[in-house]
């Protein structure tokens, strides 16, 4: 035999074991763990401070200059007065809420050069982390293992509340307990929430959205996407809600910007909040993803979005109306299709089954009690996801494409008003739900366009009715979908005294067969719930206890019987089979961990603090192929172009361009924009700091390449790179080009390391007591 056939037999061999080892830079790890799970080799790849500079209870660490942004993106301090950075698409809510066609700040940016202009954000929070325990003893003694899923839930909610309440009683602090490894493991996590939170800065839209959905999740990338918050507290420097005479806050630590730039092989460690990964799933769980899920939901939000591109390309209100829903649903809908292409690249499906051929190997090679524990799981484990796979697709048409449908959902939170009413709720509780009904309602239409979502509703419709197992549709989804395609007949008598012109325009406009448009049309044409006045008028004849007027309305309608059917035909069968999956799925990742003692595990992410650590590096997205690791302004340049609104770039931007007038921010002539680097990072991660070995800020994550986007349920570390925005170009931006120079001296800027601290000695002594120096000449080469 040659040696090729040996070469081939090792690499097959190595599949095999793909799980047995940690792949380099995968991971989210909690911080509490690093000192015995990550310390050695995270200093091995770079990094010149310990764990406990990282994470410490007992004095300020990194963690103390990272906070949860609002519930789905992470910031970080980088001042010693509360000033806060996160990504421009983490507070696009923000900006939109303060912007109006009078006061663009999307599109014209926004930057506050007092601290009286810093705009307040009602609802808006930032979220410290003060410290994590493992409470698994505390939640999991006693439990029996085979107990139903539901029941066991019950009982850890029950801990979990009491275990939390304990940890924060007679503090100001907050906690929860959240489930790892599938709930074989809990943690308690004791937080302080700031409810003041106010915009300073944000770049305008054409630097902030640059490249807009054609470079969403793309590399190369040359996206400004940072704005700027601040944090305010009450005179003791605790949690305080809005009010003139706050404080900016003082954190326990801020961190310090280098100017030093970055090179392949720098070490890098995101620091933030991970929304949601499934690295342990079966091959049934990873098939419904890539066969079942992605494909439907991609289909719907295509649909839809294409829809409102074009309202709000016509429509300057349209456009700001529906600027954070469209990049919301846009971010998802582009991700779920390059995740579907790297499952299939990577050939997920079958590396599952084949870890699940080792598995089932190494379970019949041991003994009694382990073929017990773990013999029947994974057919258990198939015959749940097969039951599933019809309720899973009900799921997706009814949550994304019936009430993708604003009008629909908008009704469908009318319900509970309705149920207060026939259960002849006392009137003091019925008069509050109307209160919080009026203010949801206005908050409703000040950002929704009856006319747009209209046109949504005649396409997504048909993708429901046509899309939902049969078995699963409303009835009266069934009767509109038999009436498509039939002559339309019997719609109603003519109104008295019409001309005959007026007749036959009427029946003209009746004319021809049924479509969805029609119907929608009609459905549209007849509701109460298409306007704020009318809405209003609706919420009145509520809260005097007549609930026809929303029983009768066609939206109401409609909507109910959906989320009825929803409620009773699909969502219980669909979370038996997710508790049975649950709970599978907690002995199987159990029996992985047991299987493989040697391998470093780390939990799934779940929206809570984690750290990923990778380094700076390039990557080959395709043969013949080779991305650079860095971006510049020049590339900016050269991607400009007045005619694709993705792509305009601000006058002032060309003119520093066109001066070289770039500060101390500059690079053998351009100023840096973006890199990539191999940390596993996942929605989330949005704004987290990315710092280098010396606990310095050197960018903020903003996004993963196309080629990786599948990380969350399987990492390859050929391809998977996180997007980071260059901190220099963020400096450039609010510097030269918004002329906001008092933000730039309040952070505390680092020249190049070698001088201000010789190899990097001394490093984790920075953390206790940082120079301010800011470094005017021209810094280090990328």
């Amino acid at each position: 035999m040659n040696s090729v056939f040996w070469l081939r037999c090792l690499a097959a061999f190595w599949l095999l074991l793909w799980p047995a080892a940690a792949r380099a830079d995968e991971g989210m790890w909690l911080p509490l763990l690093l000192k015995q799970l990550n310390e050695g080799d995270m200093q091995r790849k770079g990094l010149k401070l310990t764990a406990e500079d990282i994470y410490s209870v007992n004095r300020g660490s990194l963690k103390d200059a990272v906070v949860q942004f609002g519930g789905g993106c992470t910031g970080e301090i980088v001042s010693n007065e509360g000033l806060l950075l996160t990504n421009h698409h983490c507070g696009y809510g923000q900006i939109q809420q303060h912007s109006s066609v009078d006061k663009d700040y999307l599109t014209n940016g926004y930057w506050a050069m007092t601290r009286e202009q810093e705009l307040p954000n009602p609802g808006l929070t930032a979220t410290f982390i003060v410290r994590m325990e493992d409470v698994t003893g505390q939640i999991l003694q006693g439990l029996p293992a085979n107990q139903p899923e539901a029941e066991r839930e019950q009982t850890v909610q029950q801990r979990s509340a009491q275990v939390a309440q304990k940890a924060v009683a007679g503090t100001h602090y907050k906690a929860f307990v959240r489930p790892m490894f599938g709930g074989g493991e809990y943690y308690l996590f004791v937080t302080e929430v700031f409810e003041d939170v106010r915009l300073v800065g944000a770049p305008p839209s054409s630097i902030g959205k640059f490249g807009g959905d054609t470079d969403n999740w793309m590399w190369p990338r040359h996206t400004g996407d940072f704005s700027i918050f601040r944090i305010y507290a009450g005179p003791d420097n605790k949690p305080a809600p809005y009010s003139a005479q706050n404080k900016p806050f003082r954190p326990r630590h801020a961190l310090p910007i280098s100017l030093d730039g970055v090179r392949p092989g720098d070490f890098t460690l995101v620091f933030g909040f991970p929304g949601r990964t499934n690295e342990y799933l079966t091959s049934w769980g990873v098939d419904e993803i890539y066969s079942v899920s992605d494909p439907v939901r991609v289909k719907i939000r295509d649909t839809k979005l294409r829809l409102l591109d074009q309202d709000m390309k016509a429509s300057d209100k349209v456009r700001i109306q529906y600027a954070a829903k469209y990049a919301s649903l846009a971010n998802y809908w582009k991700k779920w299709q390059g995740e579907m292409r790297g499952l299939k690249r990577l050939d997920a499906v079958r590396r599952k089954q084949q870890q699940e051929t080792q598995f089932r190997q190494w379970v019949q090679q041991g003994d009694a009690t382990r073929q017990a524990a773990y013999g029947q799981i994974l057919s258990q484990l198939e015959q749940q996801y097969q039951l599933a796979r019809p309720y899973v697709i009900a799921r997706d048409y009814a949550t994304e494409a019936a009430l993708g449908i604003e009008l629909l959902a908008y009704a469908n939170s009318l319900q509970n008003l309705v149920d207060l009413i026939q259960a002849r709720a006392p009137q003091a509780e019925l008069q509050a739900a109307i209160e919080k009904a009026r203010k949801g309602t206005t908050s409703f239409f000040r950002n929704y366009s009856a006319s747009t979502d209209q046109k949504v509703a005649a396409a997504l419709l048909p993708l429901y009715a046509e899309g939902t197992p049969e078995a699963l549709l409303p009835d009266y989804v069934k009767q509109l979908k038999n009436r498509v395609g039939k002559p339309r007949t019997g719609w109603g008598a003519y109104p008295p005294n019409l001309t005959p012109a007026q007749r036959k325009a009427i029946q003209e406009a009746n004319a021809g067969p049924v479509t969805w448009e029609r119907l929608v049309d009609d459905i549209y044409g007849k509701s109460m719930l298409t306007s704020n006045e009318n809405a209003q008028m609706v919420l009145d004849r509520l809260a005097k206890g007549a609930s026809d007027i929303l029983l009768d309305d066609p939206a109401y309608r409609l909507a109910a019987p959906i989320v009825a059917t929803y409620r009773q035909q699909v969502l219980p069968t669909y979370s038996q089979t997710q508790d049975q999956i649950t709970l599978l799925q907690r002995t199987y990742i159990a029996g992985l961990r047991q299987w493989q003692p040697e391998r470093k595990f780390y939990p799934d992410a779940n929206s809570t603090l984690r750290v990923a650590y990778g380094q700076v590096a390039s990557y080959q997205p395709a043969d013949g192929v080779q991305y650079e690791y860095y971006t510049t302004l020049d590339g900016i340049m050269e991607k400009a172009d007045p005619t694709n609104p993705d792509f305009e770039i601000p006058k002032r931007l060309a003119e520093l361009y066109q001066q070289k007038d770039y500060g101390p921010y500059a690079v053998n002539g351009t100023v840096p924009v973006a890199f990539t680097a191999t940390n596993h990072t996942t929605g989330g991660n949005s704004g987290s700091p990315v710092i280098n070995g010396r606990g310095e800020l050197i960018g903020i994550n903003f996004d993963r390449n196309w080629e990786g986007s599948m990380s969350d349920i399987m990492y390859d570390p050929e391809r998977v790179r996180n997007i980071v925005l260059d901190v220099r170009y963020m400096l450039f931006v609010v510097d030269k080009y918004a002329g906001a120079t008092h933000l730039i001296r309040e952070m505390n800027l680092v020249g190049a390391a070698g001088e201000a601290q010789p190899n990097g000695a001394n490093a984790s002594s920075r953390l206790k007591k940082q120079k301010v120096k800011v470094k005017r000449e021209k810094t280090s080469a990328r």
